[in-house]
């Protein structure tokens, strides 16, 4: 057997893909594939060029597709991964718990546990079961404002105990 180019990009693509393994962000998938595809090019015959332009023409479109389009389909839906703290709780409605370790009172956003403060008072000690709105963090404390209305069943978010 005689190496050739075509294996080297075929040695590539499967790194590539054995690295994607241990990544999960699918980008090393989509260069993996670039780099098959690029191997079957070189197979074809293309020169060297022509296979350097056919790597960076197929990372340009796969990337971008794989990111954008196939990824999304691993990640459940409603779930915004990365976002708290980015300001897409704010108004949201809460239940306050006690932490049952230090008795603290908090609230579960995203499914942490964040100490609160009320804005209006500075009370950080709230009855368990108090709804709260969230409207910003101050460092790893959640500011909130009392909720004026009774609980009305399918409001609260992150109830959990």
């Amino acid at each position: 057997m005689e190496w050739s180019i075509t294996y080297l990009w075929l040695i590539l693509a499967l790194a590539l893909g054995l690295a994607e393994l241990t990544i999960g962000s699918l980008v090393l998938l989509a260069l993996a594939i670039a780099a098959g595809l690029t191997g079957l090019t070189a197979g074809l015959g293309a020169s060297f060029v022509w296979q350097l332009v056919a790597m960076g023409l197929l990372s340009g479109v796969l990337v971008p597709i794989m990111v954008w389009k196939v990824r999304p389909w691993f990640s459940p839906r409603g779930v915004a991964y990365g976002t708290t703290g980015t300001g897409v709780e704010k108004g949201q409605l809460y239940t306050t718990q006690r932490r049952d370790f230090d008795d603290a009172s908090g609230i579960k956003i995203n499914g942490d546990f964040y100490r609160l403060r009320v804005e209006d008072t500075g009370e950080t000690e709230l009855p368990a079961d108090t709804s709260v709105v969230f409207q910003h963090f101050d460092g790893t404390t959640a500011v909130v404002s009392r909720h004026s209305l009774a609980p009305t069943g399918g409001t609260h978010r992150d109830k959990e105990h």
